[in-house]
């Protein structure tokens, strides 16, 4: 998560030129059960028989539960890119080797599951940076469900929680979709932001280059950032009354009570879709601010202590997660990106 506006010099804008790397494509493109025995002889099965039990499958693949998401998976995405900025310096930020080798390992990942995978470049501060945005194929291209993270840390620490949570629980849900051959109705994105810490400018600078055509085909952008803190809270942002209420049915299954998230509003990449018209909707676990008894007492933890001592930090390493906020963190990206691509 960025720092506030007041706590940072924003870039002007982005100077930047889509581009496309090996195997991706244009940014932006619209990439029986049983029965009891009877005595009666049995009528002859209809002419289209077969089709019908085709579209009966493929009905019941769209609204197939979603899949429980392996926090050892999740968690050996972070190991890497701890390894990652430990071999680059100590960060992944925007510009620096490790930022670059942390999208390389995302990318490689999904063109190995079979996603259409594009990398946008733009100029921040000058230094380039990357968007990365993976399409599975199918679905309807004019209903389009996104769930995106931001995956480069500040210079002063790897970023782990921030933002490497939400990287790799997006990177894994996107992963769980090709294991499980999931065909919803509509298409499902994902996306990987560059330079959210200079001030949203990927994420920014994607949205500006869609259009308004192509924006009104987002029906939903879902953000996460931060989901992972080592003294969580369980925090929903309360701006798509439809993407909102996915969020909390998951939680209240799970008996958690959520707040509504205020800490981060607008310091994210969830901004420019919500400035564009776009449908937002998201997770957050806190970061700099204490957490209260209150919450102390719902959520566990300590109160009085930041949710996240580390963040923006050096400390902030695969030492500083919870392991229980990202695993159902986790769960909830799925269970939200499956009910909502119905």
């Amino acid at each position: 998560m960025k720092l506030p506006l007041s706590g940072r010099a924003l870039t002007a804008g982005a100077v930047a030129a889509a581009t496309l790397m090996a195997g991706g494509s244009v940014a932006g493109a619209a990439p029986a059960s049983g029965h009891p025995a009877s005595t009666y002889a049995a009528e002859p099965a209809p002419a289209d028989a077969s089709e019908a039990a085709s579209a009966y499958a493929s009905e019941a693949a769209a609204v197939a539960a979603a899949p429980d998401i392996p926090i050892a998976n999740v968690k050996a995405h972070l190991t890497r890119l701890q390894s990652i900025a430990t071999a680059n310096g100590g960060n992944r930020a925007h510009g620096r080797p490790g930022y670059q080798a942390s999208l390389n390992y995302v990318k490689a990942e999904l063109d190995a599951a079979g996603f259409t995978t594009t990398v946008q470049r733009f100029t921040a501060s000058g230094r380039t940076g990357y968007n990365l945005i993976a399409d599975w194929p199918g679905g309807d291209a004019d209903q389009v469900v996104m769930a995106g993270s931001h995956l480069d840390s500040v210079s002063s620490g790897p970023g782990i929680n921030d933002n490497g949570s939400g990287s790799a629980a997006v990177l894994e849900t996107a992963l769980a979709v090709a294991r499980s051959g999931h065909q919803p109705a509509k298409h499902l994105r994902f996306a990987w932001w560059g330079a959210e810490e200079l001030g949203l400018v990927g994420s920014r600078y994607y949205v500006n280059s869609l259009g308004s055509a192509n924006r009104a085909k987002i029906s939903g952008y879902l953000n996460f950032d931060m989901i992972g803190s080592p003294n969580p809270g369980y925090f929903v942002y309360d701006d798509d009354p439809t993407i909102e209420r996915t969020f909390q049915d998951y939680f209240t299954g799970l008996g958690i009570s959520t707040e509504i998230e205020t800490q981060g509003d607008g310091r994210s990449d969830h901004a420019p879709f919500k400035n564009a018209g776009v449908p937002v909707g998201g997770l957050f676990s806190g970061a700099d601010y204490r957490k209260t008894s209150a919450q102390a007492a719902k959520w566990g933890g300590t109160a009085g202590q930041p949710f996240d001592r580390c963040y923006h930090s050096s400390c902030d390493t695969t030492a500083n997660i919870n392991d229980t906020a990202l695993n159902r963190n986790s769960d909830a990206i799925a269970y939200a990106m499956w009910e909502l691509s119905r």
